[in-house]
């Protein structure tokens, strides 16, 4: 089992330095151990579940509990953001979209309308 050194630094900005998360799919999986198991993509101005497309949101009925950005180690325009959304009837997902010139604009759109939090501890917690 690999094992990273965790920083134990204060973060006081959202995402402004690197995390015990640097991999988009580490972040997927731990998130999904969290509970956020549905996927979500962003169509005509709605927010559709991946796994049952009769389930379906407007922005009002959406949170995003905290949010991740990734830039690629090669390539700077390699850039994503990783939303995790909990919705009124209480479906907790992920939602993915690029980040910066390559972003979906229906996804940057209806996220504009979407109540966004970022949780930033003071400490990471370690791997289990």
């Amino acid at each position: 089992m690999h094992t990273d050194k965790i920083s134990r630094e204060n973060y006081t900005e959202a995402n402004d330095r690197t995390t015990y998360m640097t991999e988009l799919e580490r972040c997927v999986k731990k998130l999904e151990g969290d509970g956020y198991i549905d996927q979500f993509k962003v169509e005509k101005g709605k927010l559709i579940s991946l796994t049952d497309s009769k389930r379906k949101y407007k922005a009002k009925d959406v949170k995003a509990l905290n949010f991740f950005r990734f830039e690629g180690d090669s390539n700077p325009d390699d850039m994503s953001i990783l939303y995790a959304i909990e919705t009124s009837d209480g479906h907790k997902g992920t939602l993915i979209d690029a980040y910066g010139n390559y972003s979906d604009d229906d996804t940057g759109e209806f996220m504009q309308e979407v109540d966004i939090n970022k949780k930033v501890p003071s400490t990471w917690p370690s791997d289990k």
